[in-house]
C-alpha cells in the first residue's frame, strides 16, 4: 500500500441549522510532507476536539480505491483527494484487511489501527445532502483512524506497511458494520471490548450494546 496524497485543511465556517460552525473537513492535497503528531496532524484544522483528533483519532486514512464509487454518485462536486476528509489517501487500503490493533509503518511514523470514521452533519454539508450519511453507512468502507505510536513525517510515495498483526480481533470493516447493524454480534464485541487500541468512550458504547442484547 502506498500514500498517494497528503491532505490538510484550513478552518472553514459553514452554516448549520442557522448557526455558524467551524470545520476541518475541507481538506486539500499538499505538495509537502505532513507530520503525524501524537494527537493530530501538525498544521491541520481540528475544530471540535470532542469528536475529532486526540490519541485515538490522530490521523484519518481513506482508500483511493473508493473514489470512483463516490465520484459516480456525486459527479458535479469538485473532486480532489481529501474530499472524504482524510489526511492520507492510500492506494489499495482495504478495511476488510485492517484489524483493530494492527501496527503499521507509515512513512517515518509508527501507527496503530483504532476505529472507523462515522459520518456526521459536516460530512453531509460538504456533499450537499443528508442522503450521503446513509450511503456512507451502507457502502461499509469507512476508512480508518490511527493512533500515533511514534511521531514522524509522511509524504506522497511512502509505503503503508504492516509491522505487527493483532490477534483475536476484528477488522475495521466489521467494526463499522457492528456500529450500525441492528443484529450486533456478541462474539465480535467480546473480541474487542478490552482492546487497548480502542478509546474508553468507544468501549462504553460496546458495553451498552452488550447490555441491550442481554
Amino acid at each position: 500500500m502506498k500514500i498517494i496524497s497528503t491532505n490538510i485543511a484550513q478552518p472553514t465556517t459553514i452554516v448549520w441549522k442557522g448557526k455558524k460552525v467551524t470545520t476541518g473537513i475541507y481538506k486539500k492535497p499538499t505538495d509537502v510532507p505532513i507530520f503525524l503528531d501524537k494527537e493530530n496532524v501538525r498544521g491541520d484544522e481540528v475544530s471540535d476536539r470532542r469528536v475529532h483528533g486526540g490519541e485515538y483519532k490522530a490521523c484519518y486514512l481513506f482508500s483511493a480505491n473508493h473514489y470512483p464509487y463516490w465520484r459516480s454518485l456525486y459527479p458535479n462536486l469538485e473532486w480532489t483527494y481529501g474530499m472524504l476528509g482524510e489526511n492520507l489517501t492510500v492506494e489499495n487500503l482495504d478495511e476488510k484487511q485492517l484489524n483493530i490493533g494492527d501496527i503499521y509503518k507509515l512513512g517515518k511514523a509508527l501507527v496503530q489501527i483504532t476505529i472507523p470514521r462515522e459520518p456526521c452533519f459536516k460530512f453531509a454539508h460538504k456533499f450537499g445532502t443528508d442522503v450521503v450519511l446513509q450511503q456512507f453507512i451502507d457502502y461499509g468502507y469507512s476508512g480508518t483512524y490511527v493512533r500515533v505510536l511514534e511521531r514522524g513525517e509522511v509524504k506522497t510515495g511512502d509505503s503503508f506497511e504492516l509491522i505487527e498483526q493483532s490477534k483475536d480481533t476484528i477488522s475495521i470493516f466489521q467494526l463499522f458494520e457492528l456500529l450500525f447493524t441492528e443484529n450486533k454480534s456478541k462474539e465480535h464485541i467480546g473480541l474487542i471490548i478490552d482492546n487497548d487500541a480502542l478509546p474508553k468512550r468507544f468501549k462504553k458504547r460496546l458495553k451498552f450494546f452488550l447490555k441491550s442484547k442481554s
